[in-house]
């Protein structure tokens, strides 16, 4: 069902370029209790970030780093997982990681100089299948990291522009 999927779309894309541009879904944040915040966009699922207590959330939810690391291991996975079925390679195991260092001193605006973002980020994957060889296996998960929406935001920034409503 994935590569036929796969196939119908490109066919359809390839038949009318156009086709291919697509506006992902809006995220939106609201902050409802100190550092919390309830995130919303996507059908009727809300869902929550905080911040550790260390800088003054309560922990009651994920940060927002860990939602960034958790959709760059999710989208790579979907990707290894379509190129895959794309390709005929049954996979009896996949499993993807993303961790990553930060500079506190960058949110916490002590120097102008240190990024708040990540200052590094690792990938581990574990993949298996009973068809296909180890080289093929890294060949599937090369080509989808490069190809994951997720990690090509990330390793190639794009324009962000800001708008500021004061009530």
């Amino acid at each position: 069902m994935i590569k036929e999927s796969i196939d119908t779309l490109s066919a359809g894309i390839a038949a009318d370029p156009a086709k291919a541009k697509s506006k992902g879904i809006a995220a939106t944040a609201k902050l409802v209790d100190g550092l919390r915040c309830e995130i919303s966009g996507f059908g009727d699922k809300p869902f929550a970030s905080d911040m550790p207590s260390a800088l003054g959330g309560k922990s009651t939810a994920p940060n927002p780093g860990w939602y960034l690391r958790s959709a760059m291991a999710s989208c790579t996975a979907t990707v290894i997982a379509m190129r895959a079925a794309k390709l005929g390679v049954e996979l009896s195991e996949l499993e993807v990681t993303v961790d990553g260092e930060s500079d506190l001193r960058g949110i916490l605006g002590m120097d102008e100089r240190i990024s708040a973002g990540q200052s590094a980020m690792r990938m581990k994957v574990k993949i298996a299948s009973t068809g296909a060889s180890p080289q093929a296996l890294r060949d599937i998960v090369t080509w989808a990291e490069a190809h994951s929406p997720v990690s090509c935001t990330v390793r190639k920034t794009p324009a962000l522009s800001l708008e500021v409503d004061v009530a």
